[in-house]
């Protein structure tokens, strides 16, 4: 059964999880532009930021986003995924205030530059610091599938194939001739 704050969401992704295996009852994958939408209906459910995170992947730059809800044992996870060279998200301060500190935490450790966000100087870092300690070397990154277990797939759009798995039988491999 699909939540009433995400009919008519624009999700690329939708991914049901075992709360009771993983925590998490709903993974959502979000194009930069729906995540506000998203934020404000969770916000207008009655669910809390938990925190912001990101994570350095072969497929780019993911932002995550963890809310809980203040009555029920839902608890949503919200991926979206920028390119590494450029990692621009809209900022969720004007709806979650909270976010300030998580956003700031992000974009020092992973370099995710939050648009909008009131006072983007780094948080924890040194301000003349142009390194981001959580990115990896291109060598060091995994495929999004091999890093994030997407649960059950309940819809995804048509060009959303991060969790497939690459057949092994390319045209490359084949012989000459076939």
């Amino acid at each position: 059964m699909t939540s009433a704050w995400m009919v008519g969401l624009e999700i690329l992704c939708k991914c049901r999880h075992n709360f009771q295996k993983t925590g998490i009852t709903w993974g959502l994958f979000l194009s930069p532009e729906s995540l506000s939408g998203a934020v404000q209906r969770l916000y207008n459910a009655d669910f809390f930021l938990e925190d912001i995170s990101g994570l350095d992947s072969e497929n780019g730059l993911v932002a995550v986003y963890h809310l809980s809800a203040y009555s029920s044992p839902d608890r949503v996870a919200l991926y979206v995924i920028v390119p590494q060279d450029d990692p621009q998200i809209p900022s969720i301060s004007a709806v979650y205030s909270g976010a300030r500190w998580h956003e700031r935490e992000t974009s020092d450790f992973f370099g995710i530059q939050f648009t909008g966000h009131p006072d983007p100087k780094p948080l924890l870092l040194p301000e003349d610091m142009t390194d981001h300690p959580l990115i990896k070397g291109d060598k060091n990154r995994a495929p999004l599938k091999d890093l994030l277990d997407p649960g059950e797939i309940v819809e995804r759009d048509p060009g959303f194939l991060f969790f497939e798995e690459v057949d092994s039988s390319t045209e490359e491999s084949k012989p000459e001739g076939q």
